[in-house]
């Protein structure tokens, strides 16, 4: 299995100035590829302190710059607020001073604040996305962009510098809803977990992915890559206390930044899972569904995170597991420790992993609990 590891830049209520917290983290990615993490990967997001990477794409370019192996992945490029033109153009050059490190991972995004602070639209942004996705993802094989439709209009015009090898194989998005899984399967990308809802869901989800890959594209999907909050520690007590602080600090920050406490969601035309997410959130309580997100997480002892890991990979068949090791204002030396102790006892074992078809998707538990309803 390819391990790789995540920045996040979360300043949650302005605990330290922004610096202190790009420092820190630049620390930590600095430290990534010495420790034998194959991959190194940052988000993008806008406007306010729950991820404070404005352009995925620039921090990957300096990351090249200080790696010589590792592989830079974007998790994710959020279409709808790009350019399509100049977006291309931004991954090619990535890829040509990286020689060709890069993991291009694409999506549509999610938070009202961010779309209103573009000025779009919200209920625009999956028919945006597709066409920007066609134009990017065509414009890299071919090295010119050209397309015209209802959003995208754009004259045929070259890449520059231009892409030197194909970006199948290694172009994923992000898909929370049920019905983008098909559409990138249409697209022929694979698919980035980021764990927020029971895993047989995702089991279930991917089965149907993978079906409608084969039928368009007449090969089998590539493996999934998954992502995960992760907390390591000698102590199994201690690592369940500091995942329920950190791990469930990060989820408050996803309610507040999300704003799933509100029904806009529910009311935008692409979002109604996420609406349906927030009347979930509603009826049991923010406590609830918070324990809920940190046990999709991965925490525990070294052998603990690896077990966590293994089961993940037995439901889903992915290829490529990215932690986050820093998030919700965790002190810089305790994510230090927490990265290292992954990386020293865990990341071994994981790299003897071979690829495994994953296992039939599960039922739902019966019952009216919150891993019944699908949150």
């Amino acid at each position: 299995m390819h391990v790789g590891m995540a920045s996040v830049f979360q300043n949650p209520k302005k605990s330290r100035t922004d610096r202190d917290v790009y420092r820190n983290e630049l620390k930590l990615a600095d430290l990534a590829e010495p420790l034998g993490f194959e991959s190194i990967w940052g988000v993008e997001h806008h406007f306010t302190d729950y991820t404070m990477c404005p352009d995925v794409l620039q921090f990957l370019t300096y990351m090249a710059g200080r790696t010589q192996r590792a592989q830079l992945g974007s998790m994710v490029v959020v279409l709808p607020w790009h350019d399509p033109m100049r977006a291309a153009e931004e991954i090619s050059m990535l890829d040509n001073i990286s020689d060709g490190r890069l993991i291009l991972g694409l999506g549509r995004g999610a938070g009202k604040v961010e779309f209103d602070g573009f000025r779009l639209a919200m209920d625009e942004s999956r028919a945006r996305f597709v066409e920007s996705a066609e134009a990017v993802l065509t414009g890299l094989e071919t090295g010119y962009c050209e397309y015209d439709g209802a959003f995208v209009k754009q004259p045929r015009a070259a890449i520059r510098p231009a892409p030197f090898k194909s970006f199948r194989g290694r172009t994923y998005a992000a898909a929370v809803s049920p019905e983008s899984l098909p559409i990138m399967a249409r697209l022929g990308v694979g698919i980035l977990i980021i764990p927020q809802k029971p895993w047989h869901e995702v089991a279930k989800e991917l089965d149907t992915y993978r079906t409608v890959y084969r039928q368009v594209n007449g090969v089998e999907a590539p493996p999934p890559i998954s992502a995960g909050w992760t907390f390591c520690d000698p102590s199994a007590e201690r690592a369940r206390e500091m995942a329920r602080r950190y791990i469930g600090g990060y989820y408050h920050t996803v309610l507040d930044h999300y704003q799933f406490q509100g029904d806009h969601l529910a009311k935008t035309k692409g979002y109604e899972y996420y609406g349906k997410m927030s009347e979930k959130i509603a009826e049991y309580g923010t406590d609830t569904v918070v324990d809920y997100f940190v046990n999709l997480q991965v925490s525990g002892t070294p052998e603990q995170c690896y077990e966590r890991i293994l089961d993940i990979h037995r439901r889903t068949g992915n290829s490529h597991y990215v932690g986050v090791f820093s998030y919700a204002g965790m002190p810089y030396d305790e994510a230090e420790r927490n990265m290292r102790l992954f990386a020293k006892e865990v990341m071994p074992e994981l790299k003897k992993t071979a690829p495994a078809a994953p296992a039939a998707p599960e039922p739902a538990a019966a019952g009216k609990d919150v891993r019944a309803l699908g949150f």
